[in-house]
């Protein structure tokens, strides 16, 4: 069977080893290397030649066999040839370091890192940098990203533009944005790369409005967004409710061609959703047409759940389901969103019980929103039996679900026992104060007010401040309570001054249990009047031409005061108000809300 073996490719005669034919075995031995139709098993041969004849030392050979090894995404054999090397150079530390960054090995990276400049004592480069630097940014750590920005400064790297560019994605990935700023503002030349960088970094850790800026400087320059800006550039528009700025986000994408990209579409179809317009999100849904995938459908099943068409979101998860699309876990969490919103009980017992038909064990976020589904409906123990039996720990989040629940139902005594498992996972976290603060003023509790005042005064924790947001002639407006610094702030509080009078005509009596301190009622009235959605909304109201639909964009859950005047205001003024909160969508039209008052 011998003559049926594939023949060597080369030979190496291991008599008469004279001084001559030892110096040319590694030529020997690099020559098929240069093969571009090599195979693995080639490799693997040579490599096998090389130890053989103790060649470890030879770093051309052992460098081309390295770079071939991760060619074949055999990382493993890789480094096994840098470990045998007595004196390697920093090109195969590069580019193993390079090889394990771009396959998200980041741990693997860093620590190859980390031999490099101790345990073999060899200086990194600029070509070293970037990618240990993106493997910083891809595992958030922050302590070796610095390390590394020391040593770059030290290897005479300051000026270069790809090691910047690198630190920049890094501590804006790593949430300090205010060092990628630092880094961005010193570098000499910028490329659409670095400008990118600072864009994503704003857009991801909530600089929404710095985003928007950023863009406007980067336009300024003469750059146009690339799709990575473009996706950030989207992102910040829908949190920040920029319906304008979106529209200009859709153009491009459209001139550019990243219109037929699905991340991209699905991306402007969250836009459009959080900006009060689901028709445009849904018209671009029904363009993407065979592009779809399970992300596009679910971010539009989304869409109508926030909203508060039940209708649109389970017909679409119907027809997703008949056209063969499988949904995944982030599907079902939409639908049990929707349902949840609509208080559609037994539906959404029914599709939890369906992920078992696709195969599909419930994540955590599947769970908070039976949670959540089963608390509105009036099912506390329900719920909280169901938390108990969770086959993984309940966060925080949770936990506060069923306590939003017992602040709907005004079930105190089972408030307070929640909160003491809501404290325990983050006593820091100043909103699940409030919301308990929130229950004890519903019942005139307010000894119990004061203490947990004084609480989260102790702990330390952290009270996030109500905003509201209304763009108008491509700028977005912020407002917060009682603020009389903001523009036409004379002509806003007189027109809510009108507004109070015509709602009282109409019946309206403030819902002075959402103001949580123990003064006169006629001071509760003036402190609800002034709230931030209302500022918003009033400001809307005096800026636009009368049948403009007003949008708004608030922070924090819609107060429910503010919500039963929405809907006066509504009627009053002959206009639609579309206020979206930190959870849904409410749409106010002739005295109505879309919620039907469930929220």
């Amino acid at each position: 069977m011998k003559h049926l073996l594939r023949p060597p490719k080369f030979s190496l005669v291991k008599s008469r080893r004279t001084a001559s034919s030892i110096d040319e075995i590694p030529q020997l031995l690099l020559s098929p290397l240069q093969d571009p139709f090599i195979s693995l098993l080639d490799v693997r041969k040579i490599h096998a030649k090389l130890q053989l004849y103790g060649l470890q030392a030879h770093n051309a050979l052992c460098n081309k066999i390295s770079t071939l090894y991760i060619a074949f995404d055999e990382m493993d054999d890789a480094r096994r040839v840098l470990d045998t090397m007595p004196n390697p150079c920093s090109f195969l530390f590069n580019v193993l370091i390079r090889a394990y960054s771009k396959t998200d090995s980041h741990a693997e990276s860093l620590r190859l890192y980390l031999v490099m400049i101790s345990s073999r004592g060899i200086s990194p480069d600029k070509y070293t940098f970037p990618f240990a630097l993106n493997s910083c940014a891809g595992l958030c750590d922050l302590r070796i990203g610095k390390l590394i920005h020391q040593h770059s400064i030290c290897a005479g790297c300051r000026g270069d533009m790809f090691v910047n560019a690198a630190l920049v994605d890094m501590y804006a990935k790593c949430g300090e944005v205010g060092s990628a700023r630092l880094v961005f503002d010193k570098m000499p030349v910028r490329d659409l790369v670095s400008w990118t960088s600072m864009v994503s970094g704003y857009a991801h850790n909530g600089y929404n409005g710095e985003t928007m800026e950023f863009f406007n400087l980067m336009r300024e320059s003469g750059l146009c967004p690339n799709r990575v800006g473009l996706l950030s550039g989207l992102l910040a528009c829908g949190n920040l409710g920029a319906l304008r700025k979106g529209e200009w986000f859709h153009g491009h994408a459209t001139k550019t061609g990243f219109i037929s990209d699905v991340l991209v579409v699905t991306a402007l179809m969250d836009m459009y959703t959080k900006c009060g317009d689901i028709d445009s999100a849904r018209k671009l849904f029904d363009e993407a047409e065979g592009k779809k995938d399970v992300i596009c459908w679910s971010a539009m099943i989304a869409s109508y759940g926030s909203h508060g068409d039940v209708k649109g979101a389970l017909s679409l998860f119907n027809e997703m389901v008949r056209l063969g699309m499988r949904p995944n876990d982030v599907t079902f969490t939409c639908i049990l969103s929707a349902c949840s919103h609509s208080g559609l009980l037994e539906e959404g017992r029914m599709y939890f019980e369906m992920m078992k038909e696709f195969g599909i064990k419930p994540r955590l976020n599947n769970y908070a929103c039976m949670v959540d589904l089963l608390g509105r409906s009036g099912q506390l123990t329900e719920a909280q039996r169901l938390i108990e039996e969770m086959p993984m720990g309940p966060d925080v989040g949770v936990w506060g679900s069923l306590l939003g629940a017992c602040r709907i139902h005004g079930d105190l005594d089972m408030a307070e026992k929640i909160a003491d498992r809501v404290f325990e996972l983050d006593p820091f976290q100043g909103g699940y104060h409030v919301l308990l603060s929130n229950i004890y003023a519903a019942k005139s509790r307010w000894k119990e007010v004061e203490e947990i005042r004084k609480r989260m005064i102790q702990r330390g924790a952290n009270k996030i401040q109500g905003f509201s947001l209304f763009e108008f002639t491509g700028l977005v407006y912020r407002f917060g309570a009682g603020d009389r610094s903001i523009p036409r702030s004379d002509e806003i509080y007189t027109k809510l001054e009108e507004l109070g009078v015509s709602m009282k005509r109409l019946g309206h009596v403030p819902a002075t249990d959402f103001v949580l301190h123990d003064i006169e009622e006629e001071a509760k009235e003036e402190a609800l009047l002034f709230h931030s959605e209302k500022l918003a909304i009033a400001f809307g109201l005096i800026s636009t031409r009368p049948g403009t639909t007003i949008r708004v964009t608030k922070n924090l859950r819609i107060c429910g005061d503010c919500h039963n005047a929405a809907k006066l205001i509504s009627k009053i003024e002959d206009r639609t108000i579309i206020v979206r909160d930190m959870h849904r969508f409410h749409r106010f039209e002739h005295g109505e809300c879309s919620c039907r008052d469930y929220w």
